[in-house]
């Protein structure tokens, strides 16, 4: 029997969850590469990749194969479609595997450049166990980077019905899981308890206002966010189905203003392996 802890991802891998990471992955992805500033030729390594956007973007920035591995067979399947659409396929090699134990072989183990993980921590119940294989992925002198979320930072003006009251439920479906909604503000600590001497932190955008065209991807984004974290949410108990509903359509409202604001952060820290 695995050792491995048990692992949830709360919005699942349907085609609407995949459609709307894809679309999440092409608003952010410029920002995290120019955080990091990739070096030629560095190596990395993607816990928890998803769709396999950023590690190809980072491999086109290297000029350096990039490793990347996810849990899930059905996002697998379609990062190695989008990479062989996009004529990359040779820029990644995908594994499946769990991010508290990377499928590498023991050859692999300590010689990678970077090791990057982003919206991962928030969903393990066992984040320090994910930090400390990362650790071990790197070379010396290697790069760990974290980038995750603080719920708390979240916040929309003019305020939509019931959107805030939707928020904090969906933020509740964490905890029921064991997972951490704030593990963003955590990830110094778990950088540092992993043996890796912190360097930097920085908050990234991750909003925008009306008039900004990635106001409505990401108003669209959190909506679909919502949808596919609606059973959860029920489960708590703070919104029935038709609240759900009002409060979803008050956010679409929201994004046809056009004074409104869609204020959020992500977490970054990057530190470097002793």
């Amino acid at each position: 029997m695995s050792d491995l802890p048990e692992t949830r991802y709360l919005h699942g891998t349907a085609p609407e969850e995949q459609a709307r990471l894809q679309t999440l992955n092409a608003l952010i992805n410029t920002h995290t590469l120019a955080e990091i500033r990739p070096a030629a030729g560095e190596r990395l390594i993607d816990f928890g990749c998803g769709l396999g956007q950023f590690a190809r973007a980072f491999a086109r920035a290297t000029g350096a194969p990039a490793v990347a591995f996810d849990r899930s067979a059905s996002q697998l399947e379609l990062a190695r479609r989008l990479a062989e659409f996009d004529g990359e396929s040779a820029m990644v090699a995908f594994r499946e595997g769990d991010v508290h134990a990377p499928p590498l072989a023991p050859e692999e183990r300590g010689t990678f450049d970077v090791a990057y993980a982003r919206f991962v921590l928030e969903h393990v119940p066992d984040p320090q166990r994910v930090v400390n294989a990362m650790a071990a992925a790197l070379r010396v002198g290697g790069r760990l980077v974290l980038e995750d979320d603080d719920h708390e930072t979240f916040q929309l003006w003019p305020e939509p019905p019931g959107v805030m009251a939707l928020w904090r439920a969906y933020t509740r479906t964490y905890d029921r899981m064991g997972a951490d909604p704030y593990v963003g503000r955590r990830m110094v600590q778990l950088m540092s308890a992993a043996g890796v001497q912190p360097r930097r932190i920085a908050q990234l955008p991750f909003g925008a206002c009306s008039g900004d065209p990635t106001f409505v991807p990401l108003v669209v984004n959190l909506g679909g966010l919502f949808d596919s974290a609606r059973d959860a949410i029920l489960a708590t108990g703070a919104f029935d189905a038709r609240g759900f509903d009002d409060a979803q359509e008050a956010l679409t409202a929201f994004g046809e203003r056009d004074d409104a604001a869609f204020w959020y952060t992500r977490r970054y820290a990057e530190g470097i392996k002793g």
